[in-house]
């Protein structure tokens, strides 16, 4: 018995609105025996939801997965524990490819907001955008470091002093 749920309108259900199968057709629909489908569950391979009651509710993408299992252990010849390996593998790599998605769009956005603010030459020093990296001389200046005495400004904290030196750098 499959029970229809709907759609979100962009051609992908969402995960409480979709067909969703008993155990003994998504038993049926794999070709395997519902006791090795609760066996998967138990083991943590498909995670199917549940109702109210207990009872199992196989989605699409659950069947599929199945599916796969059944590949991997009659084709491949992968034992469950390796297919369990592969499982988390397979969604530690989703997990990773969404996170990149993500920071390709948010750098994508910072790179036209930083097209934007360039734009024109406004509010940049010398035709130079915020943030840009230039090279910056080595300066020959010595500065000492004197520590303030109270009584000066009341708070004793660390100042450069006002002798300042500046020296030629050696010629080698």
């Amino acid at each position: 018995m499959a029970e229809q749920k709907g759609s979100n309108g962009n051609g992908r259900p969402d995960r409480g609105e979709r067909e969703v199968f008993v155990i003994s057709v998504a038993a049926e629909i794999t070709g395997m025996h519902a006791q090795t489908l609760r066996t998967y569950d138990r083991m943590g391979l498909v995670s199917p939801e549940r109702t109210r009651g207990g009872g199992r509710r196989y989605s699409q993408d659950d069947i599929e997965q199945l599916q796969e299992i059944q590949r991997l252990s009659h084709d491949e010849g992968v034992n469950l524990a390796g297919i369990k390996a592969i499982i988390d593998l397979q969604n530690q790599v989703r997990d990773l490819e969404d996170q990149a998605a993500a920071l390709r769009r948010r750098l994508a956005a910072a790179e036209r907001r930083a097209e934007g603010d360039g734009a024109g030459g406004a509010g940049t020093a010398g035709g130079r955008r915020r943030g840009e990296i230039v090279h910056v001389p080595r300066s020959t200046a010595v500065v000492l470091w004197e520590q303030r005495r109270r009584g000066q400004d009341g708070r004793g904290q660390d100042r450069p002093s006002q002798r300042r030196r500046d020296q030629e750098r050696p010629d080698k």
